[in-house]
């Protein structure tokens, strides 16, 4: 099928962001996920019946006319929302920006896997992959879904050699336990793929979307990081990992 023909359901865009991957980057927002975590600061892209349905020569020619501010490092990601429960649509897209020299990264929580996410994975330049909690229980307690998915995803992007990042939202109560961070330095401490932990520090600023939707935010006691808790999370990731940074 051309690939002028083929549609894509997009949330938003970001441009020029300087958080999801390396350089200057356009962010594409897709609809849809199946996880339901308590903090998520995006809870409009959960709906993939929502969106807008895009033709995806239309987000080429996006990122084409914003590749002079890519530089060496920028690109595209694509994000969500969860990016893969589209992936059949995703791999001719990011054929056709490879075929513009155009670096393409994937934030994903892995919890999807088919013949097509195995796929594009294998074409992503960068997977920057969001591990909720490491300890299951805890882990379907904040997402209502469990990590297995995720923990194979990693283990597949280490067999195949393809390069990711590990995110990790620290969020009081939830996902800050030490037992749970050494059990998944443990865990990944020996993975060649893994270039970088980032630590992504629990913030509200999503919460005014509930109200509009007519939504309850189930987190609305938890209070942000202190600069304590985030220093001392980056010294526990930093005894297992030679690469650390909290955004």
């Amino acid at each position: 099928m051309n690939s002028s023909t083929q549609k894509i359901n997009i949330h938003s865009y970001e441009s020029m962001g300087t958080f999801d991957g390396p350089g200057l980057r356009l962010v594409v927002f897709l609809q849809g996920c199946y996880f339901r975590c308590l903090y998520c600061a995006n809870p409009d892209t959960i709906n993939c019946h929502g969106g807008i349905v895009t033709d995806i020569e239309e987000i080429v020619r996006m990122a084409v006319s914003q590749k002079p501010f890519f530089g060496k490092k920028g690109g595209v990601t694509f994000s969500g929302g969860e990016p893969t429960i589209q992936a059949k649509a995703l791999i001719p897209l990011v054929e056709r920006l490879h075929q513009e020299g155009i670096h393409v990264c994937l934030d994903t929580n892995g919890g999807v896997w088919n013949q097509y996410v195995e796929k594009l994975l294998g074409m992503i330049d960068l997977v920057l992959l969001d591990v909720k909690e490491f300890n299951d229980d805890r882990h379907q307690k904040l997402t209502g879904m469990s990590n297995e998915n995720t923990l194979k995803v990693a283990a597949w992007l280490e067999e195949h050699q393809r390069p990711f990042w590990m995110r990790y939202v620290l969020v009081p109560g939830y996902s800050d336990f030490e037992e749970d961070i050494r059990a998944m330095g443990e865990h990944f401490k020996n993975y060649q793929m893994l270039q970088k932990i980032e630590i992504l520090p629990y913030h509200t600023l999503g919460a005014h979307k509930y109200e509009s939707l007519e939504q309850e935010y189930l987190l609305k006691g938890v209070k942000e990081n202190t600069p304590e808790q985030l220093e001392a999370a980056e010294k526990l990731f930093k005894e297992y990992f030679a690469h650390v940074q909290v955004n």
